[in-house]
């Protein structure tokens, strides 16, 4: 496991903010299959598992009317039916995110997370998995007045932390828009994924650390 820091690098955190899908848990097969019988319904073409990784970034509430105009409320009903019956038998944790998330929790770090997946899923699913003992606030689309990338679902997450939006809170996701989340809240925009970050492609919202692995960041905390 290695780490990319940019040149300024980040400060220690006191707290860890998570994105949710693809960042802890791999649930993009049923989410791809929900969507996909969502626009077979409204007699849209549907779209393949790579489109829907690079396409998905957005909560519903802002990407839906683009997708399905004014039926789009129609759509997300019939979406989030089909994605509810699947999801908890689908689910499946990242390689190394429960271990991460229980090394960092010991560290006495609050832990959080900021998805644009719907509040109520995203709970059951952390409940499933046992994974509120780490993490203190869930916060999906429509609990806070706008969704990710604005910052009112980061003051959400880290309500009760006693720690301020600013450098020493560690936003980590695997998207443009969560490293844009972070950037809007003053937070440290940390990317995890495989590949390394392309020059240029995340336009002024660069990350200040690139890891490959989850586990990367609770060995780089712990010493630091």
């Amino acid at each position: 496991m290695t780490a990319d820091p940019s040149a300024r690098g980040p400060e220690k955190p006191r707290a860890i903010l998570f994105d949710w899908d693809n960042t802890l848990v791999d649930t993009w097969p049923v989410i791809h299959g929900a969507l996909n019988l969502t626009l077979a319904k409204y007699g849209l073409d549907p779209w393949t598992l790579e489109q829907t990784r690079a396409r998905v970034r957005k909560s519903m509430r802002e990407s839906f009317p683009l997708l399905f105009g004014e039926n789009w409320q129609e759509a997300g009903d019939f979406f989030l039916r089909s994605y509810g019956e699947r999801h908890l038998q689908l689910l499946t944790p990242i390689p190394d995110a429960e271990e991460t998330l229980r090394e960092l929790h010991a560290t006495g770090l609050f832990l959080g997370v900021v998805s644009n997946k719907t509040g109520a899923f995203l709970r059951a699913e952390a409940e499933q998995l046992g994974w509120t003992r780490y993490l203190t606030n869930l916060v999906g689309a429509q609990d806070a007045p706008r969704d990710k990338p604005a910052v009112e679902p980061v003051d959400m997450a880290l309500d009760g932390s006693g720690v301020a939006r600013g450098s020493e809170v560690w936003f980590v996701g695997d998207t443009d828009v969560d490293l844009e989340c972070a950037v809007n809240a003053g937070c440290a925009p940390v990317l995890v994924r495989e590949t390394p970050p392309a020059e240029g492609e995340f336009g002024g919202n660069t990350p200040v650390l690139h890891v490959h692995h989850l586990q990367t960041l609770s060995k780089l905390v712990s010493r630091m």
